[in-house]
């Protein structure tokens, strides 16, 4: 009798925004050895435009982590893993909730541009990596969502999060604020409110009370 050949695992994705890639870089080390696919968003997301060539203007970024990022990027390549860079982005000159948002090409971003969210064509491409997920890690938005014009990006990551088959698990102050402007609350698997011992938890780092409760249920 023949052997039938086994289904491939769905992939996991973890998606980690932020402003900077330092307060996030062992979370980003240890998904970078585990995950098919690390989205990354906000200013974290510019990092690693700029590691791959790209100018990024005034946005938040920074330089001396590009070396890191850019390890990162081979490191998730030499596996089979990915990292998406964005192929289109949304600027404005200032941080401003009356700032107009102004649609570029990734290699197209002037010097006095600042990058505030993803374009349509990256947001597509992340919702269609979430939608064949198997599983889905979500802390952090991957722009500026708090001004509606720079939201798209993180709507259209949280709207395919509502929509996907994948287990869900969100985590994070702002991630929960982007839960709950869209309106996904009940759409999502789980839901950490704890920001900093989700992100331990993502390192594999043992957090206390789970130690505890894991101990109790083996007794």
């Amino acid at each position: 009798m023949t052997k039938a050949l086994a289904k491939p695992a769905r992939p996991l994705v973890a998606i980690v925004g932020g402003s900077k890639v330092s307060t996030k870089l062992t979370v980003l080390e240890s998904l970078s050895e585990k995950v098919d696919q690390l989205v990354v968003g906000g200013g974290i997301a510019n990092t690693f435009l700029k590691a791959v060539g790209n100018n990024v203007g005034k946005s938040l970024c920074e330089d001396d982590l590009v070396p890191t990022s850019q390890m990162l990027l081979e490191k998730m390549k030499a596996r089979g893993a990915n990292i998406p860079i964005a192929v289109d982005v949304v600027c404005g000159k200032k941080f401003d909730a009356a700032e107009p948002a102004v649609l570029k090409d990734a290699g197209a971003v002037s010097d006095d541009d600042m990058i505030f969210d993803i374009g349509p064509k990256s947001a597509q491409e992340l919702a269609d990596i979430i939608m064949k997920a198997g599983t889905v890690v979500w802390n952090g938005p991957v722009g500026v969502f708090e001004f509606d014009q720079f939201g798209e990006g993180t709507k259209t990551v949280a709207m395919a999060i509502a929509n996907t088959k994948a287990f869900t698990l969100a985590g994070g102050g702002d991630t929960i604020a982007a839960i709950q402007k869209y309106n996904i609350y009940d759409k999502v698997s789980y839901i950490s409110t704890a920001g900093g011992a989700f992100l331990e938890f993502l390192e594999g780092k043992v957090l206390p009370a789970v130690a505890m409760l894991e101990s109790r249920a083996n007794d």
